[in-house]
């Protein structure tokens, strides 16, 4: 038996369904530090393992976050580095909802501005903050993802000295949705 859903219930499903994925693309990241079109500045970059840069964060900024958000996260990966699993360089969650930018810095102990209540995770540097990018020397350019993440609770509720896999696995399970900037670096 074949069943119709009247004209005004469809109209409705159809707005439901198109309204997400819009608002979703509105949400969006940009850093005034580095453009996806060149080669991450050096103050960004660890100043260690053979590397000389700054070790900064980048500022960020971020609008349209999806209705509902109610923190933020921001993670920092590398896709290329030759671990088997990349390499996450900063990761930062609790940041409230109504905080729409980073600062140069906010990710570098004795640095102001990371919001009250923001956490950062341990990376894979071992130690909780901003590491800059230090591929090995000699290989191609790596990818850095910059992501802000949109969440569906004021804290994620990880301990301090939680894994950036157990961060990111608490990431997604409450992501709204997510907001992306990626640029390279290699030496």
């Amino acid at each position: 038996m074949t069943r119709f859903v009247p004209f005004a219930t469809s109209l409705a499903l159809l707005a439901f369904a198109t309204a997400a994925p819009v608002q979703a693309e509105d949400f969006t990241v940009s850093s005034p530090s580095f453009s996806a079109a060149a080669p991450l500045p050096e103050r960004h970059v660890l100043d260690s393992f053979g590397c000389h840069g700054q070790n900064l964060s980048p500022a960020l900024r971020w609008d349209h976050p999806p209705a509902g958000t109610r923190s933020f996260a921001v993670t920092l990966y590398d896709p290329d580095a030759p671990t088997g699993s990349g390499w996450w360089h900063w990761v930062v969650v609790d940041i409230p909802a109504d905080q729409r930018a980073l600062p140069e810095g906010a990710g570098n102990a004795g640095r102001p501005g990371l919001p009250a209540g923001a956490l950062q995770g341990r990376t894979d540097y071992g130690a909780p903050g901003y590491g800059g990018a230090c591929p090995p020397e000699g290989a191609p350019p790596h990818r850095y993802v910059l992501t802000v993440h949109a969440l569906k609770v004021e804290r994620l509720g990880v301990p301090p000295d939680a894994s950036p896999a157990m961060m990111g696995y608490m990431i997604h399970m409450n992501r709204l949705g997510s907001a992306v900037v990626q640029t390279t670096y290699g030496r």
